[in-house]
């Protein structure tokens, strides 16, 4: 009889969350994430190393770091390592940025006929100027008629291989150019598996607290639709994730920010949605094994060391964030050059319990909201479709 692949264990405060899947890989076509808990890219942090470190803490989906549609179709060489996935990574989940249909459906389809991908995730979300000032990321919903094109093309190309394709936005650019509910809506009709909305505009980069009312608003929206809603925005705790849930009726949460330093917030998140009162609170021991866990992922995904220890670098603070240690000792983290160098940095710590207020407060980047940076002219008509596209411009992962 065939089975469905279960990834994580099973929730019993909230339901599953399904993914629909029929390319080979899955005996019953589909994979039920029973822990509705997905990781957001994030630039130079979710490579497969710390997408391995975070599913050995706890079950989800770890989606790959963004890549551009232009780059897969050139075999860009960065990029192709970029959804390479890591031993054992099931199902693989690529995101995919691109404003081109045609350049998005050829790089979902050269995804599918070399069987790379299990899951494609478009991400309308990148507040980044460099993105969002060539018409990219959360700019891009805005003209609606070339974002419909987009979702269509790529879930074109995936269909005929029953890999799923998931949406990911912001609210919109600015509180006077919200796009949210229409793209979504457009998206859901287009024949998306999910669409997650990060509860901020494009304009607030990533300051103040996320307006979960505005996931609330979006999971009302789309009910008749049946296509599922994610959250994303300020989940620092298991805790947290189960509030989202209750609070919007959204399926399940993505998480960004959150897991940096701390890859066990899955594991809490999965207690959490079990109804378990128990909290992921390691002791600084504990952490240090997970660094240094850290460290030898690195290396086998750069095949470097020493470009591997440069990486693990910016993790050291978030790692020890609200831990007493030595200034002294901290700045040599921050220049670790060998595993070795590591490992003796990691004994010289004393042992203590997990710091909970500030293990859950805020990191990664806290920058300040400004206006979002746009091609001339791209709030003029909604509904053209500007002959500027990034691809043409921007390649590599």
């Amino acid at each position: 009889m065939a089975c469905t692949a279960v990834v994580g264990l099973l929730a019993n405060s909230f339901a599953p969350l399904r993914l629909p899947i029929a390319n080979g890989n899955f005996a019953n076509n589909e994979v039920v994430l029973a822990a509705p808990v997905v990781l957001a890219p994030m630039a130079g942090i979710t490579n497969s190393a710390f997408r391995t470190l975070c599913r050995e803490q706890g079950a989800g989906l770890f989606v790959s770091e963004m890549v551009t549609a232009r780059a897969l179709i050139e075999k860009h060489p960065e990029t192709l390592r970029l959804i390479t996935p890591g031993k054992g990574e099931t199902p693989r989940s690529v995101q995919l940025y691109g404003v081109d249909p045609t350049v998005v459906g050829l790089a979902v389809k050269m995804l599918m006929e070399e069987n790379l991908a299990d899951h494609i995730d478009l991400n309308f979300g990148c507040p980044v100027p460099k993105v969002t000032r060539k018409g990219g990321g959360a700019a891009l919903p805005y003209k609606k008629t070339l974002f419909s094109n987009i979702v269509q093309s790529a879930v074109n190309a995936a269909q005929p291989f029953g890999v799923p394709v998931t949406v990911k936005m912001r609210v919109g650019i600015d509180q006077d150019h919200p796009t949210f509910l229409d793209a979504a809506k457009a998206a859901a009709d287009a024949g998306v598996a999910w669409v997650a909305l990060h509860a901020r505009y494009a304009s607030q980069l990533y300051e103040g607290k996320a307006d979960w009312s505005q996931i609330t608003r979006l999971v009302e929206h789309l009910a008749p639709t049946g296509v599922p809603v994610l959250g994303n925005g300020d989940i620092w705790s298991g805790a947290d994730g189960v509030r989202m849930m209750q609070e919007t009726g959204c399926a399940g949460v993505v998480v960004g920010r959150g897991c940096l330093g701390r890859p066990w917030l899955f594991a809490d998140l999965v207690a959490a949605l079990n109804g378990d009162q128990s909290r992921a609170t390691p002791t600084l021991f504990e952490v240090r094994e997970i660094m240094y866990r850290h460290g030898q992922l690195l290396i086998e995904f750069f095949e470097d060391e020493s470009r591997a220890m440069r990486d693990l670098r910016k993790h050291m603070a978030w790692y020890l964030k609200g831990f007493s240690v030595l200034r002294e000792l901290r700045s040599q983290f921050g220049m670790v050059s060998t595993l070795a160098e590591l490992r003796t940095l990691l004994d010289q710590l004393q042992d203590q319990p997990y710091p909970t207020l500030v293990g859950e407060s805020p990191r990664g980047r806290t920058s300040h909201g400004k206006a979002v940076s746009l091609p001339a002219g791209w709030l003029d008509d909604p509904y053209e479709i500007p002959a500027i596209t990034i691809d043409d411009s921007v390649s590599g992962g």
